[in-house]
Order: C-alpha cells, then sequence, then structure tokens
C-alpha cells in the first residue's frame, strides 16, 4: 500500500479546519419548525392564560375607582378596542421580556420545543437585549421574517435561538 504524504497533510488540513468551525460554530440554530411552534405555544399562553388574568385585574382596578371611565369605555368600542389593544402590547412584552431574561433565554415554548434563545457571542440574554427583542416582535410584518433562519428581532439585537438539547 503506497502512502501519500501530501494526500495526507491535506486530508488532516481539512479535518482540522472543521474541527475549528464547530469550536467557533458550537451552537446549532433552532429550526423554522421549532420556532413556529414556539410562537403557537407562547401565544396561546399569553392570550389565554396572561391576558385573562391582566384583563380580569384592570378591569376590576379602573370599574372600582373610576367608574364614569369604566362606562365611557364600555360605550365606545374605539376606546374598548384601543384599551385592549395596548393591554395585549404589555402583555407581550411582560411574557417575553420576564421569560427571557429570568430564565435564561427560556419562555414556555421553547422549553417544551428544546430552544434557547442566546446573544450571537453565546452569553446569556441580558435585560436590554431581552427589551430590545420583545420591542422588534412588535414591528409590523416582522412576523413575517420569521420564514428566515434569523428573524429581524434576531438580527437587529444580534441574538439568536439556537438548539438546547
Amino acid at each position: 500500500m503506497e502512502y501519500n504524504q501530501t494526500e495526507h497533510s491535506e486530508t488532516n488540513s481539512a479535518n482540522l479546519l472543521n474541527e475549528e468551525e464547530l469550536l467557533v460554530d458550537e451552537f446549532i440554530y433552532a429550526s423554522t419548525g421549532q420556532r413556529f411552534l414556539n410562537f403557537i405555544i407562547d401565544n396561546l399562553l399569553m392570550n389565554y392564560g396572561l391576558s385573562y388574568i391582566t384583563g380580569y385585574a384592570v378591569g376590576l382596578l379602573i370599574g372600582l375607582t373610576q367608574t364614569t371611565y369604566f362606562n365611557d369605555l364600555l360605550e365606545n368600542r374605539t376606546k374598548l378596542f384601543l384599551f385592549g389593544y395596548l393591554l395585549a402590547i404589555f402583555n407581550y412584552l411582560i411574557y417575553y421580556i420576564t421569560c427571557e431574561k429570568l430564565f435564561n433565554g427560556y419562555t414556555l415554548g421553547k422549553i417544551i420545543t428544546g430552544s434557547k434563545a442566546i446573544r450571537d457571542d453565546g452569553k446569556p440574554l441580558t435585560f436590554k437585549d431581552a427589551t430590545l427583542r420583545s420591542l422588534c416582535r412588535l414591528v409590523p410584518f416582522e412576523i413575517l421574517s420569521g420564514f428566515k433562519i434569523r428573524p429581524w428581532h434576531d438580527e437587529w439585537t444580534n441574538t439568536m435561538v439556537v438548539k438546547a438539547r
């Protein structure tokens, strides 16, 4: 059997480069399917859990303290819609900021799908990162960027969602 030194050294160089790539890029992006499932689970929780609780609490508080405002709100559909919309935005921000910061990049959806949000440098999200990610999600049509590996809220904030297990 003939040993070819040039071929062997090229193979070793190629393997060495691949190993260096693995060390630099040690994270695997979460799939679009995982991210879509995260979105569905998290929005179900927000819409049917958190929104019910905050809506009830805020309605009770306004009803007890500001009866005339509450009656005016119920009679004016535009004001009621805007109030509900602002409450939904509040819930959205509170849910994502709280979960992604306090639970180290996880939300309920990410826990179930085995993914988590981290910074591009591999470090955990800061409060600023979690807040900016959440605010970026409010940009109109941002949801359509979810068909890419890195949606806008990841690109704009230098974060990513990776497989955690």
